[in-house]
């Protein structure tokens, strides 16, 4: 059947199976009001869209969040294109779906890529290919390089992302939480379970995260066999260079309080004077 000629149907929620390992969060968030808001209003625009199960049920692909808001509206069905599709298929599709989003969490995109590359892998290695991703066919492109086709990231950054599924579950949370960044979390995710168990006591005691240096030095001194709990301490309480930047103040917001005479130059020795004021008067 063509997407063309797909109908509608209304499906009772609890025939609507969430996806197998759904790695995105649905919360009862105000996201999820903003939804249940306007569903209230206006109904479902956009029909959701899952797969039959062999027990009668419907597997969702997209339509998660539209599903939990219509419970909460007490609604008895979903406006569902339903698609005869694979499990490799439909994880592909799920995960695409899913990335139209705002908000996604680096550790619901890690376990998405991953579903998704593996899925990708397992089409490769068959004959029957459906997808039209897929069918460019392994052997002329990387996994990584089709995922990143049809995704918001470049291949590398997908690699990144596929790494945090090596981190320890307290160290993924403070990369969601935004206290470790991307890049240097990625670096981490090659230490041993008990290095990144060793790590996160050492952040927990010294209050401090690593930078991207530290974490690469970390990640040699594991591939050298010396990573001990007094190094993992020695590199997080080293002295941290302090980060380069430049302040540019917008002339036409500075301006207007001094008079019209007044050159650059003189605008900044009064603003550099004003600034050594508030400072004593801040140690006082």
């Amino acid at each position: 059947m063509s997407k063309n000629s797909e109908q509608i149907s209304f499906i009772e929620l609890d025939k609507l199976i969430p996806f197998r390992d759904h790695p995105f969060q649905v919360k009862d968030d105000e996201q999820m009001k903003m939804i249940t808001d306007s569903i209230r209003s206006v109904g479902v625009l956009v029909p959701a869209i899952a797969r039959p199960l062999d027990d009668g049920g419907y597997e969702l692909i997209s339509g998660h969040r539209r599903k939990r808001a219509s419970e909460l509206l007490g609604l008895p069905s979903l406006p569902v294109i339903v698609r005869n599709v694979d499990h490799d298929t439909a994880t592909i599709m799920m995960v695409d779906s899913n990335f139209q989003r705002e908000e996604i969490l680096p550790s619901e995109r890690a376990k998405a890529y991953k579903m998704k590359l593996e899925a990708i892998k397992r089409q490769g290695s068959r004959t029957d290919l459906t997808s039209v991703q897929v069918g460019q066919k392994l052997e002329r492109k990387s996994s990584r390089d089709l995922i990143a086709e049809n995704s918001p990231d470049s291949s590398s950054q997908i690699q990144r992302y596929l790494r945090l599924n090596e981190l320890i579950p307290g160290l993924l949370k403070m990369v969601d939480d935004r206290k470790i960044a991307l890049t240097p979390a990625a670096e981490l995710s090659f230490l041993s379970k008990e290095e990144q168990e060793l790590l996160l006591l050492t952040i927990d005691s010294e209050q401090a995260t690593p930078s991207l240096s530290q974490a690469q030095r970390m990640k040699q001194l594991s591939r050298e066999g010396k990573l001990t709990d007094d190094m993992i301490l020695k590199i997080m309480t080293e002295q941290k260079k302090p980060e380069c930047w430049n302040l540019t103040i917008p002339m036409n917001k500075v301006s207007k309080y001094f008079p019209k005479s007044y050159t650059p130059q003189r605008m900044a020795e009064v603003i550099f004077a004003l600034l050594d004021r508030w400072q004593k008067s801040k140690s006082r």
